[in-house]
């Protein structure tokens, strides 16, 4: 059996009047992330890792910003082209771990409507799929409020 494991990172600006999509689903805020796509910061981080794992570059190489394409695309349609990608190349996903960054708003209380969502989108079991929330201690651009940060690390494997 052929294990691999990738990891990945994400970070986007915040600005007020833009919807708040983060792991597929819509928080409810007044801020939101900026980016080409729809800024979607967990699915972002899961798709680098799970490219990582599979040695297949990263998301800006796949679908890159200077291409009107992924223009206001929802991510949830990149994760799931990642994970085509990887399962052509022969593995399955086991299970994935990712933590957000983010002084406000609180995502506890999302974390249960964002791993169904991405359960139905990575098609593995909900209990495969870790989701964790920390504030940087009002530190640094997050801490700021100017800003979301995330890290996912993704296990892979082939028989």
């Amino acid at each position: 059996m052929k294990i691999r494991v990738g990891q990945g990172y994400d970070v986007h600006r915040l600005e007020e009047g833009r919807p708040f999509w983060l792991g597929g689903i819509q928080i409810p805020s007044t801020f939101g992330p900026v980016g080409h796509s729809d800024a979607d910061v967990v699915c972002h981080v899961l798709c680098d890792a799970l490219l990582g794992a599979a040695n297949m570059r990263n998301i800006g190489y796949h679908f890159s910003d200077k291409d009107p394409r992924w223009k206001g695309v929802d991510s949830k349609l990149l994760l799931a082209e990642v994970l085509r990608m990887v399962r052509g190349a022969g593995y399955e996903l086991s299970n994935v771990d990712v933590t957000v960054v983010l002084q406000e708003p609180k995502l506890n209380p999302h974390i249960p409507a964002m791993k169904t969502c991405l359960a139905e989108v990575m098609a593995i079991p909900e209990d495969d799929i870790s989701i964790k929330a920390t504030t940087s201690e009002h530190i640094g651009f997050v801490g700021r409020g100017e800003g979301i940060a995330a890290h996912c690390v993704a296990l892979i494997f082939r028989d």
